[in-house]
């Protein structure tokens, strides 16, 4: 028991030793507690990392979003907006001064103009769009002196009292009378004037130029005369000559851009049977050319023409023995066109918005020759053609021998007579006309009675190429207004649509253009306002139809937001995590070391 008792001892007396020996902790020492402390200050090179991967991706999104950006040159939308409500509230006035001269009456001159234009009042039709601000002025020629109406009226004191006499008129030579006016009333300023001249026998005149002339008997009434000069003022040299009025709904025979393309086609039906050729430049440097220039404020005309073989027509014809030829009725004309064998193709430079018109010559084969016109009230046409609207017109020339056919060998190439060539082409330019609405007979009919139409040598008279340019100035400022207020909301309502600067200097130019007519037309100067306003609707169709626009790289925002999301969203949502969460496990651990200093600062 007592050795036992020893080695307890012996154990016990080496655990105080080596307790005696363990550091002891100073008094002044703070517990220092590891899940709520710490003694070392929080590093920032994490934190530095995972903000600087953070603001690169920042810095990043200006460079892609500058990427992605699309280019849109700033466009003038108010002057649109401007344009398009001037059009729209004001009505597009055209300054027209009207004189009629009176020559062997004895009435009050303010009695005639107030006659006449009540009855000018009755006879013209407002239109919402384009109307006619007109003047009249009213001379009395009693030989030795005049009687004139308003006396403060330039127009009417610019003629010279006993310049135009009955003596003039006696000899019925209407264009030497016309000559003979135009010296009179010709002038600087642009007036339509009417001559009513008592004496000699009854004609009413309409001249190439600006005016007509009416002879009356010696016992007419004045008042019926005012009534027929109001009678022409209106219907021909307002209206020319049609019943629709000035304006009518579409432009038809020019193109978009301003221009219109003639192709005149030479059909050979049958070349076995014979083969003809024509002189088309000398046909174009004396018919076509003088008309192309006097049409050049209205339309950029360009003239081609070919000649094509086996080309058949898609109708049928029947012998009538009466006529001894062959006859096609017009219930046969939609078919007489023949697309599939007529290849009546045009050049490059015809391409675009141009208005194409084709007329063609048919030559018959010799199992159809001669080939007649039946018009529906059973008598032949004198022109043995006919028109298309839209597309052009059709001529049937047969040779002059063609019942004879031994006298032409097959193949043989011949020649079109100059003559019968030049009657074609008289009756080309007359379907023209018709294609812009005026009539191709000249005479014109109203309820006074029948108006003799002189033709001019370019086409086209003075006064019809004033309303050809009063219809295409107003016709074409609309056109432009529609164009550029179409286009100015779509492009408004596409923020990302691609506007290249030329769009933007087509529209520039288009406004300056369209108000430049305006400023034209207000003055009187009708060919200037015709070629603004064509340069206007054209800028602006091509800027409403330029390829960029047609571009399919037009997407809203929220297109691009759900292409570039699922690649950016998920790669972007981690970078701000965990600079998030950095951020806090910074924040904790600054905590600690600053508990651990105020617990130390404490104990101290």
């Amino acid at each position: 028991m007592a050795e036992i008792s020893e080695a307890q001892d012996s154990d016990s007396s080496k655990l105080l030793d080596s307790d005696s020996k363990a550091p002891q902790r100073p008094d002044s020492e703070p517990e220092f507690e590891p899940k709520l402390m710490r003694k070392s200050k929080p590093g920032l090179k994490r934190l530095f990392l995972t903000f600087s991967v953070l603001f690169s991706f920042l810095l990043g999104f200006p460079f892609l979003w500058k990427s992605v950006e699309i280019y849109r040159s700033p466009l003038p939308f108010r002057e649109i907006d401007s344009l398009s409500t001037q059009l729209r509230s004001d009505t597009l006035l055209f300054p027209l001064h009207f004189h009629a001269l009176f020559v062997g009456f004895d009435s009050d001159p303010d009695r005639l103009r107030r006659s006449i234009l009540s009855e000018i009042t009755k006879l013209t039709s407002q239109n919402p769009k384009c109307s006619d601000n007109y003047t009249l002025s009213v001379t009395v020629d009693l030989g030795s002196r005049c009687l004139r109406g308003p006396t403060s009226s330039p127009h009417s004191s610019s003629y010279q009292c006993g310049s135009v006499t009955a003596a003039a008129f006696v000899q019925n030579d209407d264009v030497a009378v016309d000559e003979r006016l135009a010296s009179v009333f010709g002038g600087k300023t642009k007036e339509y004037s009417v001559a009513v001249v008592k004496g000699g026998s009854e004609r009413a005149v309409v001249g190439k130029y600006r005016h007509a002339w009416m002879v009356v008997g010696d016992g007419s009434d004045v008042g019926m005369a005012a009534v027929k000069v109001a009678e022409v003022l209106v219907k021909v040299f307002i209206n020319g000559g049609r019943e629709e009025g000035l304006i009518r709904n579409e432009f038809m025979p020019v193109g978009a851009d301003g221009k219109i393309v003639l192709s005149f086609n030479l059909l050979n039906a049958d070349p076995h049977d014979w083969v003809y050729d024509w002189d088309f430049e000398k046909i174009d440097d004396t018919l076509l050319t003088p008309m192309i220039e006097a049409l050049g404020p209205v339309a950029n005309i360009s003239v081609e023409s070919q000649v094509l073989y086996h080309t058949p027509k898609a109708s049928f014809s029947y012998w009538n023995q009466k006529l001894e030829s062959y006859v096609f009725s017009t219930k046969d004309l939609p078919f007489f066109v023949n697309s599939n064998e007529w290849h009546l193709d045009t050049s490059i430079a015809a391409g675009g918005r141009s208005k194409i018109l084709q007329f063609a010559v048919y030559v018959p084969s010799a199992k159809e020759c001669p080939l007649l016109l039946q018009l529906p009230n059973g008598e032949i046409s004198k022109t043995n053609g006919f028109i298309s609207p839209m597309w052009g017109g059709v001529i049937v020339w047969n040779p002059q021998g063609c019942l004879k056919d031994s006298e032409f060998k097959p193949s043989a190439k011949n020649i079109i007579p100059i003559q019968d060539l030049e009657n074609m082409f008289e009756v080309f330019i007359g379907q023209f006309r018709q294609l812009f609405g005026f009539k191709s007979l000249n005479v014109y009919t109203n309820a006074s009675g029948d108006w003799n139409l002189l033709p001019s040598e370019r086409g086209f008279t003075e006064w019809e190429l004033d309303v050809l340019s009063w219809q295409h100035t107003c016709f074409n400022l609309h056109s432009c207004a529609t164009t550029l207020g179409s286009l100015s909301r779509l492009v408004q309502s596409l923020p990302r649509m691609i506007i290249k600067d030329e769009i933007g200097k087509q529209v520039k130019l288009s406004l300056e253009a369209a108000k430049l007519a305006l400023s034209n037309a207000s003055s009187g100067v009708y060919e200037s306002s015709a070629a603004s306003s064509s340069q206007a609707r054209s800028l602006a169709e091509d800027a409403f139809f330029d390829p960029s626009i047609m571009s399919v790289s037009y997407y809203s925002f929220e297109h691009c937001f759900a292409v570039y999301s699922p690649f950016f969203l998920p790669v972007s949502m981690h970078v701000v995590l965990a600079a998030l969460r950095e951020l806090k496990r910074y924040k904790q651990e600054k905590a600690k070391y600053l508990a651990w200093k105020a617990k130390a600062n404490t104990a101290t």
